[in-house]
């Protein structure tokens, strides 16, 4: 679509642009952080906004260390722009003659000792600037007035120099992409990257040259119809009822930088067979219905043999084929330890909005008629869920080691055997194992002793992936099944891991076996892979040169996709001598086709 032809754009769109706008103004880059409360407070002014220090000790807590461009624009969307209305309706509460002004040692008093507290010299300051007439009184409607078009003021240069610089129109912006206003037809601008042919911009030399732009950039489209692999669907082996059956279960968790983690695990082959090897979400007992938001994460199943070390270790094969929510391998095994690494591609588990926290947290405990402590019946549930995905065999009990990783992952400690023989001592056990009447208990306890606090719990609950109503949303629960015609094959969980070398050399090498690498034109050493599955597609970055280039990753033709960076413009900068994953895509809808149509720059 030429620049002519572009439809005016929508409010979402126009949000962005300010938030770009305002963000580049204090920031050469939107890839640069926010690291501190200080820069938090310029950014919000470049956008209009006045945040108070609650606004800010709100989003910049004790443990903040830094937030990026999607954070700055979570923020946005709930900090609105002050209107002069609200402002007038403030200053009149102050105005005890209601004649439109407020005196010096009226607007002294109200501003020194009530909300937050402004000192006499910031109360000075604001008299200098709105004491229009020197006269000692405060034009209340004409201070209002001059807020809000300083606020606008800041928007609008900020709106100016994003136009008037054509270098940070070509940056990547977030989860969106930057769509400039529509222009006169007599003035036509180039739009971003979206496919290899530029127009030369005759107002800005920074912009690199069509023939330039062209070198350096390769577009890969693929167009993949809703119908097209269902005939390569792999069969269920005849009588395998009867081949022997070994089952592990786990979980993927979201961490709090986007990243996601799950145990690894071992398995042993005693002897040469045939394997039907299946990896999906795993239906829980009290959510038994398929429309639960995790039932739709895909997941894969990568094989590594296992050497002397993990190092030696070299990709067999994984889960490549689908069969409704499975995820399915079939082939043969030698005998032999073998590494099983569970991946998700993250296009279907991300991180929630934070808007989320600010919801009322459904109750965990009650005091009974007798004025004792007890477990609500939600939180009951969600407990027999989480006991659920921690029993790992499934055998209905959690040895210690199963519970270790659950400790692990919530509190981060781990439970001795010496703790573990007081554990047997105070909570329902059976051969050493945990209950789900023993695992109640311990939850129980925990809130008793905290005198029905249920701040423990929740770290509990937020650490297993729950939010504040009790839904599981930042985590993927799955089971593995592993059946083997001429042997029972034994399954061991080995670690947590979040996103370790290991599974980045089997997802690496997934990718790189199975299609030929494209040069970027212009650049004889700077390579991409294009993976295409029956289900996914997953790019990989190559950089053979010396020194550390960065790509420029344009999506905005994709149709029916979901990108894993949950953008659509965005930069990855690959150190030299280094293969990098860049994305994975999924259709949004499985039902309807889907085109993915990504075009790779490097810049300069």
């Amino acid at each position: 679509m030429s620049f002519q032809e572009s439809p005016r754009p929508s409010e979402e769109e126009a949000f962005y642009t300010q938030c770009r706008a305002a963000y580049l103004t204090v920031f050469r880059s939107s890839l640069t952080n926010i690291t501190s409360k200080q820069q938090l407070c310029r950014v919000l002014q470049q956008a209009g906004r006045n945040p108070s220090y609650a606004t800010l000790n709100k989003y910049w807590t004790p443990t903040t260390s830094k937030l990026n461009f999607d954070d700055f624009c979570e923020i946005l969307k709930c900090e609105k722009i002050t209107e002069e209305s609200e402002l007038m309706r403030a200053f009149k509460k102050m105005d005890v003659n209601s004649d439109g002004y407020i005196t010096h040692s009226e607007l002294e008093k109200a501003l020194t000792t009530s909300g937050e507290k402004m000192t006499i010299e910031e109360v000075n300051a604001i008299f200098s600037v709105a004491d229009i007439n020197k006269d000692g009184k405060l034009d209340y409607a004409e201070f209002c007035r001059m807020f809000v078009s300083t606020a606008e003021q800041c928007q609008i240069a900020a709106l100016e120099r994003l136009e008037a610089d054509a270098k940070l129109k070509r940056q990547n912006f977030g989860s969106q992409s930057y769509s400039p206003p529509k222009a006169p037809a007599t003035h036509p601008q180039p739009t971003e990257a979206s496919d290899t042919t530029f127009k030369k911009d005759s107002r800005s030399s920074s912009r690199p040259s069509s023939a330039r732009s062209r070198r350096s950039s390769l577009s890969n489209s693929i167009s993949v119809t809703s119908n097209s692999t269902k005939a390569s669907k792999i069969s269920e082996p005849s009588g395998l009822q009867d081949w022997h059956h070994s089952s592990m279960k786990g979980c993927f968790f979201l961490e709090d930088d986007g990243s996601i983690s799950s145990l690894q695990y071992q398995l042993h082959v005693t002897q040469t067979t045939k394997v039907y090897l299946t990896i999906q979400p795993l239906s829980l007992s009290h959510r038994p219905d398929s429309s639960a938001s995790w039932m739709t994460v895909d997941t894969v199943l990568f094989v590594m043999s296992a050497g002397e070390t993990k190092e030696d270790a070299t990709l067999v094969c994984f889960t490549e084929s689908k069969d409704k929510e499975k995820y399915v391998w079939k082939g043969e095994l030698n005998s032999g330890t073998y590494y099983l690494l569970p991946f998700t591609s993250g296009c279907r588990l991300k991180k929630r909005s934070k808007k989320s926290l600010s919801i009322k947290p459904v109750e965990l405990v009650v005091r009974t008629d007798t004025g004792e402590i007890d477990l609500t019946g939600e939180l009951r549930e969600v407990l027999s869920d989480i006991f659920e995905v921690v029993d790992l065999d499934g055998n209905g009990l959690l040895s210690l080691e199963e519970y270790n990783f659950f400790e692990l992952r919530t509190s981060g400690e781990k439970c001795d055997k010496d703790a573990w023989a007081i554990c047997k001592e105070n909570f329902d056990m059976r051969k050493n194992q945990l209950t789900l009447q023993g695992f109640m208990e311990l939850n129980l306890m925990e809130a008793t002793e905290k005198d029905g606090d249920p701040a423990d719990l929740w770290v509990t609950l937020e650490a297993m992936g729950y939010n504040h109503l009790l839904e599981l949303v930042e985590a993927c629960p799955f089971r593995i099944d592993v059946h083997c015609e001429d042997t029972q094959a034994s399954i061991q969980p080995v670690s947590m891991d979040s996103g370790g070398k290991l599974l980045n050399q089997a997802l690496q090498k997934s990718i790189t076996a199975r299609t030929g690498a494209k040069a970027l034109r212009g650049q004889d050493n700077v390579f991409i892979y294009t993976y295409r599955g029956e289900h996914r597609i997953s790019s990989l970055i190559a950089n053979k040169t010396n020194q550390k280039v960065t790509v420029h990753i344009n999506n905005e033709q994709n149709r029916n996709c979901s990108s894993s960076r949950s953008m659509s413009v965005f930069a990855v900068e690959v150190p030299a001598r280094t293969k990098m994953i860049c994305q994975h895509v999924l259709p949004i809808n499985e039902k309807h086709d889907w085109t993915y149509n990504c075009v790779e720059t490097v810049l300069p």
